[in-house]
């Protein structure tokens, strides 16, 4: 008698056309070591449920966050960094740039659009870390300059959606001109009178910090966020002291008078919306 459990032909048998790959992405693992599916991921505003860690995302769900029913257009989607200086270290910047573009399908690290949020316009500018760490260069610049315009122009509401680690150094000066072009443009749209909310998300740091990211009418951030200039360690070194715990934390810039509140991702929407409502007197949106 066989026993039923033996194989009668040894080896896989499976055709390779046949089998089954696991999806990419189908888990995800937060710093504090709790497993989420992607999928539930998601529907929980890209935080895990578990711990209420938010993890870093990019424009395209932002947008699908603020934006009813995912509906904008798109400002400027076409800009291209160019590589005026034709800097190289260990790879050509122009090089870079193409790299950056074929693995992220993005253009740039900003994208911009206007779009309804709970029913009113309005323009957010949104930076992408997944294209050459979120940093600054004329584009970047540009793009965002472009996008306050369209907001005066239209007398809506302007949000940016920071997410940096500074300058493009590829672009030297070129990319520190950004700072005082952007802080420019944000003047004009306070002497305009429409409101500016400036969202600092997980990381906003460098040249971004030192310009229109602490520009703000309003400025919030999501928990947990690092925001600052400098590293800790460049920090500590020049200034010869321990740092305090959580130091650059979003919570430990509210608690210093840095920022206004700090936002879960599932109120983001609501509470920006409440806020336009409340300093443009209008009725408030439920």
């Amino acid at each position: 008698m066989t026993a039923w459990f033996k194989r009668k032909e040894k080896g896989i048998q499976t055709a390779t056309e046949e089998k089954k790959d696991t999806p990419k992405g189908l888990w995800y693992k937060s710093p504090t070591g709790k497993i989420v599916e992607s999928e539930d991921l998601a529907k929980n505003f890209y935080v895990s449920p578990e711990d209420d860690y938010h993890v870093r995302i990019g424009s395209k769900e932002y947008f699908e966050i603020l934006f009813d029913d995912n509906k904008f257009q798109e400002l400027d989607e076409k800009l291209n960094s160019k590589d005026p200086l034709k800097f190289e270290d260990t790879k050509k910047y122009s090089d870079r740039l193409k790299a950056a573009q074929a693995k992220t399908g993005l253009n740039d690290a900003v994208r911009s659009a206007i779009g309804k949020s709970m029913g009113k316009d309005i323009v957010v500018a949104c930076m992408d870390f997944s294209f050459i760490g979120g940093s600054m260069g004329s584009v970047v610049g540009e793009k965002i300059a472009r996008a306050i315009d369209h907001a005066k122009k239209k007398k809506v509401p302007f949000l940016m959606i920071s997410k940096s680690g500074g300058a493009r150094m590829m672009e030297a000066a070129l990319s520190l001109m950004q700072l005082a072009k952007t802080s420019a443009k944000l003047a004009q749209l306070a002497e305009a009178k429409i409101p500016y909310i400036s969202l600092c998300t997980d990381p906003t740091t460098g040249g971004t910090t030192a310009s229109y990211a602490m520009l703000g009418d309003i400025n919030i951030s999501e928990p947990g966020a690092l925001i600052g200039f400098a590293g800790p360690r460049i920090v500590k070194d020049t200034t010869g002291k321990e740092l305090p715990e959580g130091f650059q934390t979003s919570e430990f810039l509210k608690e210093h008078g840095f920022l206004d509140f700090i936002s879960h991702r599932r109120d983001l929407k609501k509470k920006l919306n409440l806020y336009i409502d409340l300093i443009t007197n209008q009725p408030v949106r439920n």
